[in-house]
């Protein structure tokens, strides 16, 4: 089969022929449908300082779905699953080891034994990929391949942020940085929380979409408003008691620390500057919180494609084909993909 590959040395996708992988003992061998495209495919594909498990050559790829078509001979018959399932693909599942000390402290995510698929390790822009049991979830019938693939990574790591970390709740107003593929994802997360979200985003289109599925106008920061000065003007300060910055910006850090309120929550999920600074004084007087969150786990997975199944979550997707992946990176670098994209497998 051909597969998209990581080259280590070359920044550009390989397309080229590899063996059919086989069928994992634990798991399945599964013919692909769809592959989400992220952005952090361009950091995978230009960043080479990356952990030990990653392989000179990979197949790239780290959002899927797809149809069992081969289970491993220690999977449970018990398990759920059988050939012809379409399910959607959890990257990192864990080795689930128990002296795994990430897996024995429910962080799964973070796992530097098991598998990492199309993160250093082959993964699903390919025909077929191999996957652990612990890594499959059955799609919900009315939830499509597009919106499978995505929930993977772009659904499921908003859903993470939010419940796990964030532990939002519907008594908060939460600030929202960003309302990209994983910000917009986290709006519609919130609000069906119950929470009340405020939004910023330096793309207007990207603000009519919030308004459009209920978020009210005065809660829209308007492009190129200051925001500190937004909050000000809309009796706002001391009010906020999250902010959830989904861009990751020397200016939205700055600003998510001076906008929430005493002993708020900032998380933090966006990392398209790889340094921000933390102000001290402001920090330690009001007793903030600075939570990270990266990635999630099958059981966020699961949840997330419930909640699409049920129509209180849309994630944005457009359809692509496999052989248009070095155009789809150019075109989210470029920012002229709004949302997510999939790319289908004949």
């Amino acid at each position: 089969m051909h597969a998209w590959r990581k080259h280590k040395g070359n920044m550009d996708p390989v397309w080229e022929e590899i063996p059919i992988p086989s069928t994992p003992s634990t798991g399945f061998l599964v013919k692909m449908l769809a592959s989400g495209v992220c952005r952090s495919d361009h950091n995978l594909l230009t960043n080479e300082i990356q952990p030990s498990w990653f392989q000179s050559k990979f197949t790239l790829g780290h959002e899927g779905c797809g149809t069992i078509i081969s289970i491993g001979d220690s999977v449970a018959k018990d398990s759920g699953f059988k050939i012809g399932d379409v399910i959607a693909l959890c990257a990192v599942p864990g080795c689930g080891g128990d002296d795994c000390p990430e897996c024995s402290r429910d962080l799964a995510q973070l796992c530097q034994r098991g598998h990492h698929s199309g993160i250093g390790q082959d993964g699903f822009y390919a025909p077929y990929a191999a996957i652990d049991v612990r890594g499959a979830v059955k799609v919900p019938e009315g939830v499509t391949l597009t919106q499978a693939a995505v929930a993977t990574d772009a659904v499921t790591t908003a859903y993470h942020a939010i419940h796990r970390r964030g532990e939002v709740n519907k008594n908060e107003t939460v600030f929202l940085f960003g309302l990209g593929g994983l910000g917009f994802n986290a709006l519609q997360i919130m609000r069906a929380i119950g929470a009340r979200v405020v939004v910023s985003d330096v793309k207007e289109e990207m603000l009519e979409e919030a308004a459009k599925i209920g978020v009210p106008r005065e809660d829209i920061v308007p492009v190129g408003k200051n925001v500190r000065e937004w909050v000000e003007e809309n009796g706002l300060v001391g009010k906020i008691d999250t902010v959830a910055d989904f861009v990751g910006t020397n200016q939205t850090f700055q600003d998510a620390q001076y906008i929430v309120r005493q002993a708020g929550k900032i998380l933090c999920v966006g990392t398209l500057n790889h340094e921000n600074t933390v102000h001290m004084k402001v920090g330690i007087r009001k007793r903030l919180s600075i939570v990270f969150s990266y990635g999630g786990q099958t059981r966020d997975l699961k949840d997330a494609l419930d909640l699409i199944q049920k129509g209180v979550l849309n994630p944005q997707v457009a359809d692509g084909k496999l052989a248009d992946l070095p155009m789809v990176l150019k075109g989210l670098e470029a920012g002229k993909i709004k949302g997510r994209i999939a790319l289908l497998h004949d």
